[in-house]
């Protein structure tokens, strides 16, 4: 994730092939705000929200989804805030990231509203869904938008996983557990030998 920031690559100049994830990037183009989704069951701080997924359009022809970010829930599932973004042409920055995926992938279909309904709510998509709802063939991985770009929400982005020092918490509490059993096996073998 760190090394992900050692340079700034240009999304037009990478070609085809999918740049390595994290990598932090520039793009130009525009972003098509009509047709933006909303990814269902996302969290921040343990509060329910969505993350919001807007199209951008590079000015190769090619499209990558922008995370623009986390809002939180309203008071219905249908109540957020405008999603409205600057239209024009401009450049973005921010990094390659894999779509947000389930810890268990459930049947059924990802999208929970009308095809013709927009913006899209939909929980935990894959690449072929998004591609079918928007009519376009999509980059295959998404740009996280930079916290300091305009246009976004909630930006806080971490690599996945804890942080190693609660992996070490893990390993002193086991081998904590571990001397324990083996002091308490010892004090009753040292008590049956005693009796007997």
């Amino acid at each position: 994730f760190a090394a992900g920031a050692d340079a700034t690559l240009n999304l037009a100049s990478a070609g085809a092939k999918p740049l390595p994830r994290y990598q932090h990037v520039a793009a130009a183009g525009h972003f098509d705000g009509a047709h933006q989704i909303l990814l269902d069951s996302m969290t921040h701080t343990e509060q329910a929200g969505f993350r919001v997924l807007a199209p951008f359009m590079l000015d190769d022809g090619r499209t990558i989804l922008v995370d623009r970010g986390w809002i939180a829930l309203g008071s219905s599932r249908t109540d957020w805030p405008p999603l409205d973004i600057a239209p024009g042409h401009r450049e973005i920055r921010g990094r390659i990231d894999e779509l947000p995926v389930p810890g268990v992938r459930l049947p059924g279909p990802a999208t929970e509203n009308t095809a013709s309904a927009w913006p899209k709510l939909m929980n935990y998509p894959e690449l072929p869904e998004l591609e079918a709802a928007l009519a376009r063939q999509l980059y295959p991985r998404i740009l996280l938008l930079d916290p300091g770009e305009p246009d976004g929400f909630v930006r806080e982005w971490r690599p996945p996983g804890f942080a190693p020092e609660r992996h070490i918490g893990y390993a002193v509490q086991w081998f904590a557990l571990a001397l324990t059993l083996a002091v308490i096996y010892v004090i009753l073998n040292l008590r049956k030998n005693e009796s007997t």
